[in-house]
């Protein structure tokens, strides 16, 4: 085998071979990942392949697709249009509802839809406001709905850190007493 870059030892031309291999298989890594990186980013097949061809330029070519490269992965752009998306409709089922009777639109302050002539909620004997029907009391006057079912109390429980210390009066359970007689 004649010797690369007229190397006489058979050492140092077989490390030279080595890190030769070794540049290769980089750059041509490099050609995938390049190919496969402007796939993940770019709509267009025809730049897709024009960034793998200047990549074919070792090493230059990815380094300056790096820098041109579009800065998001598409399947980000999608998310991101589809969370807008989901964004918006919120936003308009805030500001948007519809009788439940006509499916006629209706504002959520409104006691009877104007389509139907329905009753969609009753309104506050106190100060009128439209009350929903699971109210209990009036939320902006706090006067009690008359017949509405009152909720029950529910109990929290204290964790263990908010429970009251003993009293130094009082003898603790986890502590026997001790009586001592003189």
């Amino acid at each position: 085998m004649p010797a690369v870059f007229g190397i006489d030892s058979s050492g140092l031309d077989l490390v030279v071979r080595l890190v030769i291999l070794f540049l290769v298989v980089i750059w041509l890594a490099l050609v995938y990942w390049t190919y496969a990186d402007a796939r993940r980013r770019i709509t267009d097949s025809t730049l897709v392949v024009c960034a793998a061809a200047a990549s074919l330029f070792p090493f230059v070519g990815t380094i300056v697709y790096m820098i041109v490269r579009p800065p998001e992965y598409l399947e980000d752009v999608r998310e991101r249009d589809l969370e807008i998306l989901a964004a918006e409709a919120r936003l308009h089922e805030l500001h948007h509802h519809v009788c439940p009777h006509c499916d006629g639109d209706v504002e959520k302050d409104f006691l009877r839809c104007p389509s139907c002539l329905r009753k969609l909620k009753d309104p506050c004997h106190a100060c009128g406001r439209p009350l929903e029907q699971q109210w209990a009391i009036c939320p902006y006057c706090e006067t009690e709905v008359p017949g509405a079912i009152q909720p029950r109390a529910t109990r929290r429980r204290r964790r263990r850190d908010e429970a009251p210390e003993p009293s130094l009066a009082e003898p603790s359970l986890s502590e026997p007493t001790v009586e001592h007689e003189y």
